[in-house]
């Protein structure tokens, strides 16, 4: 079962019929499962925010790379009147291109280049990062760091590979970039790079984190699998990182189960991390999303998988987590959506499995309990329309028994035999009656006669201290 659009994206699909989108797909190009059409492009290429530049659509609507990468040598490296004339033909480029060198220049989620952008705008950041001018906040070191990295940076040869790789680069204001990461603050990713076709605006509105442990359980991998399964199937976007683990096993049952799934990944769109989910985050490209904030042929980092995280938990409406120790970036992620005014869920364990510890840990500090799908959508759903079904043990024959017989029942002593006076007495009932509803109970196989008292079948003794413990 595939995601319910949002209202919005029924007029967005509406004058996409109009306008001719989608175009006709390349030949070789990946084509979306049966039934996903309506969350494929259902935001048509005006929609999208500056340009092209923003899809990687038609390979006619490509610039040539030469020419722009000459505009952009005399843009930035030119001095008086050569730097005047701008980016030219290439005009409303510039943001982009410097979004894009900016995920070369700076760290995922560095606060002083978030700052700057915000105070002085893109340009004026990237080039106090390109000219070595320290930016508030930046030690020598990171001034000298970014001035180094600024050097050898080529946004254009970045996004031609991106298009190479079916990819796109997304930025703040375009039509396809999620609002919701401008809760970030200055730790917004200054742009995101996207593989695949649907639009990730639409998908993110009604998505779903599940994270966990690499190394998970048996115990683990079959409540994620629940999950990814039962999130897809009632039309919500399941999200994870990709990894190994519960990240893998969520993607794996939400494709399975026919739904969608968008990928975080710590590394660049085109890199297959980790290598043993290669095929895994080919299939994630082909049916669904891969999105990373790194630019293309980037390689993960310990401190890169650490910041993915907050864009998992600010991209969607509610975080999981499926087992996770003390120490887990599970944790982090969990912990930053709670911060950030997410919905934050914790899958229980064993207490005697460290697997579980961290989970156990999230619960006793506000976290909700979560079971299974249904429970999760009650929680990140509309309130008061996606309620999960009400639980009940199972039924037990004592509870098909009238309000009358189950009084006589219970006063019936749990050890030894009494007569029918004295559980009439205990029962508040007459005699005749307690006498009639003994005999009911006796023919049901709860209670037996012996010597004229009363006692109760072993079986029904049983039940009654399972019943009351």
């Amino acid at each position: 079962m595939t995601p319910r659009l949002p209202p919005e994206a029924d007029a967005a699909t509406e004058r996409a019929d109009q306008r001719g989108w989608p175009p006709a797909r390349a030949a070789g190009e990946p084509v979306p499962p049966a039934g996903m059409d309506d969350l494929v492009d259902a935001v048509p290429q005006s929609d999208r925010g500056s340009g092209s530049a923003g899809w990687a659509g038609a390979a006619e609507s490509w610039p040539d790379p030469d020419g722009m990468a000459e505009a952009v040598r005399r843009y930035y490296g030119g001095e008086g009147e050569e730097a005047a004339e701008g980016l030219g033909e290439y005009a409303g480029w510039e943001e982009r291109l410097a979004r894009a060198a900016l995920t070369r220049i700076a760290d995922p989620g560095d606060e002083v280049m978030g700052r700057a952008i915000r105070d002085r705008g893109v340009q004026g950041a990237l080039r106090a990062a390109r000219g070595g001018r320290a930016l508030p906040g930046a030690s020598p070191r990171r001034t000298a760091a970014y001035a180094r990295r600024a050097a050898r940076t080529d946004p254009v040869a970045d996004l031609a590979a991106a298009h190479r790789a079916g990819a796109r680069f997304i930025c703040p204001g375009d039509g396809d970039w999620p609002g919701q990461l401008d809760d970030l603050g200055p730790q917004r990713p200054f742009g995101l790079w996207v593989r695949g076709r649907p639009s990730l605006r639409l998908w993110a509105l009604r998505s779903v984190a599940v994270v966990g442990a690499r190394a998970c359980t048996d115990y683990g991998a079959h409540m994620a699998a629940g999950l990814g399964a039962g999130l897809a199937r009632a039309g919500w976007v399941v999200v994870s990182g990709a990894a190994y683990g519960v990240d893998g096993v969520v993607h794996r049952s939400a494709l399975a189960a026919g739904g969608a799934t968008i990928g975080v990944v710590a590394s660049g769109v085109d890199v297959a991390y980790p290598p043993g989910n290669a095929e895994l985050i080919g299939r994630i490209a082909e049916s669904g999303l891969l999105v990373g904030e790194l630019a293309p042929g980037d390689h993960p980092t310990r401190s890169r998988f650490v910041l993915r995280n907050r864009v998992i938990a600010a991209l969607t409406r509610g975080t999981v987590v499926v087992e996770a120790r003390y120490r887990s970036g599970s944790l982090i992620t969990a912990r930053r959506a709670a911060a950030l005014g997410r919905v934050t869920m914790g899958v229980p364990g064993p207490c005697t499995s460290g697997l579980s510890e961290g989970v156990h840990e999230l619960l006793r500090g506000g976290a909700a309990v979560v079971t299974d799908a249904a429970e999760v959508v009650e929680l990140v759903g509309e309130i008061g329309a996606d309620l999960a079904p009400l639980r009940r043990g199972p039924v037990l024959p004592r509870d098909l028994l009238g309000p009358a017989a189950s009084r006589v029942l219970e006063a019936v002593p749990g050890r030894g035999a009494e007569d029918a006076e004295q559980i009439a007495d205990a029962a508040g009932a007459t005699c005749d009656d307690t006498l009639s509803r003994l005999y009911e109970l006796q023919a049901l196989g709860f209670v037996e006669r012996q010597d004229g008292r009363w006692q109760l079948v072993r079986t029904a003794r049983d039940g009654r201290a399972r019943h009351t413990g």
